[in-house]
């Protein structure tokens, strides 16, 4: 059983121009990726947050690992805003909790032409089976573990420390 946690944002065809303003209406949800893929693979899908990564907290921070900790799987991928993934990553790897946890998200709006949302989910739920019990970000064909990922705001892509 892999768990998803969900907390919004471009993966889910989200984009924001502030906290309370959300400018894109047309969202798409992890299930349909999942049902256009026709997956056979058993899983459960939890939406806890619906915020751009620029506005979660460490409060927020904290509800996801209160989740994380809450279910019985021991596999999770949590979808997450490109703008603060690696600052959760690392909230949630200092913790040690004994679960593969894996933070995935896109580049482009899940909604659009080109996206890269349904190949990240892809690869993250691929790794999540197959990665130790740890931290980490899959974005773009690579995996990175949360001690060593930082993201490059020229080339908008994650790179090893």
């Amino acid at each position: 059983m892999i768990h998803i946690i969900t907390t919004g944002g471009t993966i889910e065809g989200l984009d924001y121009d502030s906290e309370n303003n959300q400018t894109q209406e047309n969202k798409i949800s992890i299930e349909d990726f999942f049902r256009s893929a026709n997956v056979s693979f058993s899983y459960s899908i939890e939406n806890v947050l619906n915020k751009d990564s620029r506005f979660i907290t460490d409060g927020d921070r904290q509800l996801l690992v209160d989740k994380i900790k809450a279910t019985s799987a021991k596999k999770i991928v949590l979808t997450h805003g490109t703008f603060t993934m690696e600052d959760t990553a690392k909230y949630i790897g200092k913790l040690n909790l004994k679960k593969t946890i894996v933070l995935v998200g896109s580049f482009v709006l899940g909604t659009s032409n080109g996206t890269d949302a349904p190949f990240n989910l892809g690869y993250a739920i691929c790794s999540v089976q197959f990665l130790k019990p740890d931290v980490y970000v899959a974005m773009n064909g690579t995996i990175f573990h949360w001690k060593n990922v930082t993201k490059n705001l020229e080339t908008n892509k994650f790179e090893q420390l």
